[in-house]
This record gives structure tokens, sequence and C-alpha cells, in this order.
């Protein structure tokens, strides 16, 4: 009963941080995803001769984009944008180096910073910012 005892109150203690750590890894992956699609969008504009001002589609950043991978699979077919792992849209204004103040060409999803803004506040997603 005493052994029994001793693994629920170390479950206990270890929860939170295992909880913690998995909210931390998704925010990894949510900002190299922010990365790679600011990439996309700065080649985008360089392989077609695009300046600053003019729109591109989602679509047109699919094949930036290295085929197999989540973030790839994670373009709809109907041309919205692609999805984070919370299931949120990543946010754009879709016009080439004119971001909302605050935010970079691509951003976060207010509903996803809102989830995991105990363990990646504001300045974590700079220069992304959260739209």
């Amino acid at each position: 009963m005493i052994v029994v005892t001793v693994i629920a109150l170390l479950a206990a203690i270890a929860m939170p941080n295992i909880q913690r750590a998995r909210e931390r890894s998704q925010s990894d992956r949510m900002l190299q995803d922010l990365r790679l699609l600011n990439a996309a969008v700065d080649q985008y504009a360089i392989d077609n001769n695009k300046r600053q001002g003019q729109k591109y589609a989602w679509t047109d950043l699919q094949a930036y984009i290295k085929t197999g991978t989540q973030l790839y699979a994670a373009f709809p077919a109907n041309g919205r944008g692609p999805t984070d792992l919370l299931g949120n849209r990543y946010r754009s204004t879709r016009i080439i180096d004119e971001p909302p103040p605050g935010s970079g060409d691509i951003s976060l999803n207010a509903s996803t910073f809102t989830v995991l803004s105990d363990v990646a506040p504001a300045d974590f997603w700079s220069p992304y910012g959260v739209w």
C-alpha cells in the first residue's frame, strides 16, 4: 500500500512538468513552421519577381515546403492557410512584406498563443508575432 502511495505521489509531481514540456515542444515546432513559411514567402517572391505589396496565395507557398512533412500536409486542398499543431490557421495578410503591426509576414493565431502563453510568452514568437 505504501508503494502505491509513493508511486501516486511521484506521478502527481511529474504530470505538470510533463505537460509543460509537451507544450514547450509544440511551441518550438510552431516557431519552426513560422520560419519555414516566412522563408517560403521570401523564396516565392524572389523566384516570381514579386515586389513588396504584391499578393500571394497560400497555394503558391506549398511548392516551397518539403513534401511529405507535416507542414506540407497542413495545407488544405481548398487553398486556405495551413494549420498549426492545435488546428488553428497560421495568419497572414498574404501581401509580400506588408505585415500587420507588431508581427511578421506570417504570424501565429491568437487562439494558439492563448493556449501556449504560459510556456511561450509574446517575445518567444518574435519577429513573427501574434495576430
